[in-house]
């Protein structure tokens, strides 16, 4: 984690905290590449959990893939999240646990998949944008469904079409999959969007989503049958 990360963009004591903590670190992104020509070690980002649990637990993994694409390391943490959700707020009840996860992880990743949007968010500090300025690690945000803006890519693997909102290009979304829903791309910190749409289609092996994010989302998911305990989830009854 960066040595100089306030504690309130980690742990804010109020929405309105939050939302100034999110102007503070919008305003530091960093939106062109940071990266060198090769990539050798590409990982993934995720957290499971249940939207209205009341209890609000989190479990979140970070998972390092090596440059043939075999899982070299990966981290998980259970916790309770101080933080409750609300929608656009997400990176206070994640972020903490997944820079638990990136403390613990050796190899880390060069560049990291988030599962999540970067600036593709009301204010601009989505998930990814979030957790690149904690870590100070290039990242690129992967989300499944679109918080702003509009995207129509054509039905063929590979199609694109830019993310619009109030007149602006925020992203692009990118078919990886026919018959699937499009991926949502968006630069988290310290990659450029044109490096953001390479470096996922690159990544992708004809299934929707990159290995990276599929190996952390079954981490997260193996994190909590981990911890919870056995018979139905009550935060989902």
């Amino acid at each position: 984690m960066a040595p100089e990360t306030p504690r309130h963009w980690l742990h804010p004591a109020t929405i309105a905290e939050a939302r100034a903590a999110q102007a503070e670190m919008a305003a530091r992104l960093v939106t062109e590449d940071a990266l060198t020509a090769r990539i050798p070690r590409l990982g993934g980002a995720d957290v499971s959990a249940t939207r209205f649990d009341p209890a609000r637990r989190v479990f979140a993994a970070i998972v390092t893939l090596d440059a043939t694409g075999d899982e070299a390391a990966r981290a998980t943490e259970a916790r309770i999240a101080d933080f409750p959700y609300i929608p656009g707020y997400l990176g206070f009840r994640e972020v903490p646990a997944l820079a638990a996860c990136w403390a613990r992880l050796s190899p880390r990743p060069d560049l990291l998949l988030v599962d999540g949007q970067g600036v593709a968010h009301p204010r601009g500090l989505g998930l990814a944008c979030h957790l690149g300025l904690v870590l100070d690690v290039p990242t690129i945000g992967v989300a499944k469904s679109l918080l702003v803006g509009q995207a129509a890519p054509g039905p063929e693997p590979g199609d694109t079409a830019p993310i619009l909102w109030k007149g602006r290009a925020i992203g692009v979304a990118l078919r990886t999959r026919r018959g699937a829903g499009p991926l949502y791309v968006s630069v988290g910190h310290r990659v450029s969007l044109a490096t953001a749409l390479r470096m996922v289609r690159e990544a992708c092996d004809g299934r929707r989503l990159p290995p990276a994010i599929r190996a952390a989302h079954a981490a997260a998911n193996d994190a909590r049958r981990a911890t919870m305990p056995p018979g139905p989830d009550p935060a989902r009854a």
